[in-house]
């Protein structure tokens, strides 16, 4: 599979940039975290899923019989699996770590992974996924949020969204960390971003459309990351993309 793939992160108008990435194409692999607003220890914790996630995956690329972190659902690809080994042993390492000064720590996290197989998705918390496929823009993730949890009982948050829009209910490092996994089918075309909130909140859909149909992914990062901070964006904006090529 032919891909062209680029990241970018910006700080904002934060005094740090919690939020980590990773474009690792020669891994088929793609990652996007963010480590929780305000908690001391976020960058450490974004960073640490960052590594967790591309270490576990240089091991597999090593050696393809190298012992699993978990064992792996014969149900699911070899990318869904990777991808849920990864976020099991991401939540280890910051539990782990969680001592001190970095005892409050967590991470959002978004992840691809892709291969001449499949693809799929793995995500916790309220960083996504999106797709370009065919002129349509689609949230291939759903976040793990208060005001999801809401509408899932058929319930609108009172006075709007506004106020509730960051009280995420899952995070890598928390006790509440369990991945949604699915496998994705890829075609070539196919535009995908991977992004931390800071990114979607001030664009919206329009705003990423905007610039998904650039014709490279690191123009199209580089003009997300900037649409974002230009549009009054205060959080930490990481944006990554990955283009199939046509065929």
């Amino acid at each position: 599979m032919r891909m062209d793939s680029a990241g970018q992160t910006h700080i904002g108008r934060r005094p740090h940039n919690e939020d980590a990435f990773c474009v690792a194409p020669e891994l088929g692999l793609f990652v996007v975290a963010d480590g929780l607003g305000g908690q001391e220890g976020g960058e450490v914790a974004s960073r640490c899923v960052v590594d967790t996630f591309v270490g576990f995956g240089l091991r597999l690329g090593q050696d393809r019989d190298s012992t699993w972190p978990t064992v792996p659902d014969p149900r699911r690809s070899r990318e869904e699996n990777l991808l849920a080994a990864c976020s099991a042993l991401a939540q280890r390492n910051l539990q782990a770590q969680r001592v001190g000064r970095l005892r409050e720590m967590a991470s959002t996290v978004v992840a691809l992974a892709v291969s001449e197989h499949g693809a799929a998705v793995a995500h916790v918390g309220d960083s996504r996924l999106y797709r370009l496929r065919g002129g349509k823009l689609e949230s291939l993730t759903r976040d793990h949020s208060l005001i999801e949890e809401l509408r899932d009982a058929g319930m609108e948050p009172p006075g709007g969204s506004g106020n509730l829009r960051h009280l995420i209910t899952r995070a890598l490092g928390t006790e509440n960390a369990e991945p949604t996994v699915q496998r994705l089918q890829t075609e070539p075309g196919d535009v995908f971003l991977l992004c931390s909130d800071g990114l979607y909140e001030p664009l919206g859909v329009e705003g990423l459309m905007k610039r998904l149909t650039m014709s490279s992914a690191r123009e199209v990062c580089d003009a997300l990351v900037a649409d974002a901070y230009e549009a009054g964006g205060k959080d930490n904006i990481t944006a990554v993309v990955l283009r199939v090529a046509e065929a």
